[in-house]
């Protein structure tokens, strides 16, 4: 009997360990539907199953797309409109109306983890209605309590980046002072409920105001040098990172230390007009690509480490309807024949995508080595990347153990795999751009011996 309950034992971790290499819950996606164009959304119910997405985002409540969800597993986020807030906030009995519309049909058969009670609303600069926000998300989470869903389903708002006052360095993160008031009565709900706080940081827009020649690089989760916070000795590495622990920076300030932080929205366009020229497909998949990436190493942000931030990527589709400049129609990571914008590795298939690190559950050595049919002005951006990081690259130096054979190739081998073994031996470490991947065979030869971790 004991072998029995052993092997029966065996095989619920086994299954335990196989569902959890495919399930990634901190990947959302942003499916939003200003356009004359998209698939039917049971279609796009059935495209999200086949990917690494576990959540999607909706900026309304459309009952077509939360059927369409049911039964999938797939958690959806739904939002009122800016134009209910005051009615919301009001009215508790109209807020139990929405409720019962827009919720208690579906649930809990469509997996509704979230309701967002408008969206950027600091965007209007209409200051009433950004005082109707708490009383409107207290309505919301009373009308939830009131069918028994209130410890099911969580109640939020989404923030725009423009309520921080300061975010360079992000540890000075801090709100503005006219929101700070309002903040608090918001963080209060989202700490006693547990609800989170839901930002939405663009790279992409903070490179287009910020000249500095290493910007891009560091936008992109490309090799660059970083940039050093005196205050905590962090030298951040992109400016994803940095945009969120700004935000935590700004949370801490005000003592809601506890509260998490989502991000609602991020994203890169991949077509702009010829006044927009970062907005093209191979920025696009370097930006979505290496967050994926960094998501995936589960690393965090440095003032978060350990766990990645739940993200939401923006988005689904292109947007041929939205106002504005190309790029803001421009963020789909599908088309609407279903097939991909371009590939960041969000497939669920098989096998792991090329993003994904290795499993390592041995704890045997690993080392860093560039991907097969890497260019060769690819692999000298990374080996200068690597060699200014301040590791010691003496090795393939003139007359070092490691010199020959002389080559781009082998010199950034050995640099990329020793800059990893320097860095903590953290997977999003060996990404290079998407240029490097984990590897168990060791690449020494002869006298030249790669550093390894274990």
């Amino acid at each position: 009997m004991a072998a029995v309950r052993c092997a029966v034992l065996l095989a619920l971790l086994l299954l335990n360990v196989i569902e959890t290499a495919y399930s990634e819950p901190f990947i959302g996606i942003n499916y939003g539907q200003v356009a004359d164009n998209l698939p039917e959304p049971s279609a796009t119910a059935k495209l999200i199953q086949t990917t690494a997405i576990e959540k999607v985002r909706l900026f309304g409540a459309d009952p077509a797309i939360i059927k369409a969800f049911a039964n999938t597993g797939v958690g959806i986020v739904i939002a009122t409109s800016n134009a209910d807030v005051p009615a919301l906030a009001s009215d508790p009995n109209f807020a139990k109306t929405w409720i019962n519309t827009n919720v208690v049909p579906f649930y809990p058969a469509s997996n509704i983890i979230l309701i967002n009670v408008g969206n950027e609303v600091t965007l209007s600069g209409d200051q009433n209605l950004v005082a109707k926000l708490l009383p409107a998300m207290q309505n919301i989470q009373n009308a939830l309590n009131s069918v028994s869903l209130g410890g099911k389903i969580k109640v939020s708002t989404v923030h725009a980046m423009t309520l921080l006052a300061q975010s360079e360095p992000p540890s000075s993160g801090v709100f503005d002072a006219k929101y700070v008031d309002v903040l608090k009565g918001l963080l209060a709900f989202n700490n006693a409920t547990g609800s989170p706080f839901a930002i939405n940081p663009y790279p992409y827009f903070a490179s287009m105001g910020d000249t500095r020649p290493e910007t891009k690089p560091f936008c992109l989760f490309q090799p660059n040098k970083g940039r050093f916070d005196s205050n905590t000795k962090i030298n951040y590495m992109n400016m994803f990172d940095a945009q969120v622990d700004a935000v935590r920076s700004a949370l801490n300030a005000l003592g809601f230390k506890n509260v998490e932080i989502v991000v609602a929205e991020t994203g890169w366009p991949s077509k702009g007009d010829s006044n927009e020229p970062e907005a093209n497909v191979e920025n696009a998949k370097a930006y979505n690509g290496g967050l994926i990436s960094h998501l995936r190493s589960k690393v965090g942000t440095p003032l978060m480490p350990g766990k990645s931030v739940d993200t939401y990527l923006f988005a689904m589709y292109d947007e041929n309807l939205k106002p504005g400049p190309l790029s803001e129609k421009s963020f789909g990571l599908f088309k609407p024949d279903l097939t991909m914008t371009y590939d960041v590795g969000l497939a669920k298939t098989g096998d792991k995508s090329p993003e994904s690190p290795p499993n390592n559950t041995n704890n045997s050595p690993m080392w860093c080595v560039p991907k097969d049919g890497i260019p060769d002005a690819k692999l000298q951006e990374n080996l200068d990347f690597a060699c200014g990081q301040g590791i010691d690259c003496k090795e393939i130096g003139p007359g070092g153990a490691c010199f020959e054979p002389n080559t781009v190739a082998s010199h950034a081998a050995y640099a990329m795999n020793l800059f990893y073994q320097k860095s903590q031996k953290n997977p999003s470490s060996c990404d290079f751009s998407q240029t490097a991947t984990l590897s168990s065979k060791n690449p020494s030869y002869g006298s030249c011996t790669y550093p390894q971790s274990s």
